[in-house]
């Protein structure tokens, strides 16, 4: 593999324009201030921490949702992130929500069916907390995964609003550094815990460094598959299934498409 890098952004620059897109449509959307699902994941933590600076610790809640796939570590980083940053935090399981949806439908749900329901119940639980309290409901998708779709249509996808949606993967993890979130979250594997023993890269199929560089040459150098192929050092199968992977999650990102009859 080429010794490619993906360029660095400046902390400080892309620390405080984010603050600044946080504040500014908060208060465009006449909100009292924001709520955010956190998992103990990095997203979701490098979000609370910006969201905190932007906004002050009393306009941020943020809602813990756990079930009994979440890897206890991860509730217990979640909870420290709420107690460093001193912002509001709830605790709500979400199992005894979903116990009743396998009657509704005759048909046997598959593992991926099951994983999706947790995301929207969370969606749901977020945005009656929002509607309650007049907030808006904070993304914590990253570039990579919205590039590949990688994340649940109306689940985690139903937000508001996506400060770090423009930031790689292992952009956030630099951009956590310079925050000095704990080493601890910034350094465990990536894992949403739908499901046991869930991670992120195994459900990929790829590790999110090799990933990056990948979708960086693809779209933000526009180079050829066959070319992406021999400076990745990676069967030409394999980028195109990461390009196929982009091209078939489009309908995740967009708005839903209408018919112009006119």
């Amino acid at each position: 593999m080429e010794n490619i890098e993906i360029p660095q952004l400046d902390a400080s620059k892309t620390i405080k324009k984010i603050e600044e897109f946080i504040k500014s449509r908060v208060e465009s959307s006449g909100s009292s201030g924001i709520v955010l699902g956190l998992s103990g994941g990095i997203d979701s933590t490098l979000v609370a921490y910006l969201s905190q600076r932007a906004l002050g610790a009393h306009n941020v809640l943020a809602i813990i949702m756990p079930s009994k796939t979440t890897p206890y570590e991860d509730l217990e980083h979640a909870k420290k992130v709420g107690k460093i940053l001193g912002i509001e935090y709830e605790t709500i399981p979400i199992d005894h929500l979903l116990k009743f949806f396998p009657d509704l439908c005759p048909h046997t749900p598959n593992e991926l069916a099951l994983a999706n329901l947790k995301a929207r119940m969370r969606m749901m639980i977020l945005y009656y907390h929002s509607n309650s309290l007049n907030r808006i409901v904070m993304g914590t998708g990253n570039l990579s995964e919205l590039m590949v779709g990688y994340f649940t249509k109306y689940g985690d996808g139903g937000v508001d609003i996506l400060p770090i949606g423009d930031l790689y993967k292992t952009q956030v993890w630099k951009i956590a550094q310079a925050l000095e979130v704990p080493k601890e979250i910034i350094e465990k594997p990536p894992a949403a815990g739908l499901w046991e023993g869930q991670t992120d890269e195994k459900e990929l199929g790829i590790e999110y460094r090799v990933l990056d560089k990948i979708l960086y040459l693809m779209f933000d150098e526009s180079i050829t598959d066959d070319l992406v192929a021999k400076k990745i050092n990676l069967p030409l199968k394999e980028i195109q299934r990461i390009r196929k992977r982009v091209e078939y999650s489009q309908h995740k990102i967009c708005s839903p498409e209408i018919l112009s009859l006119r």
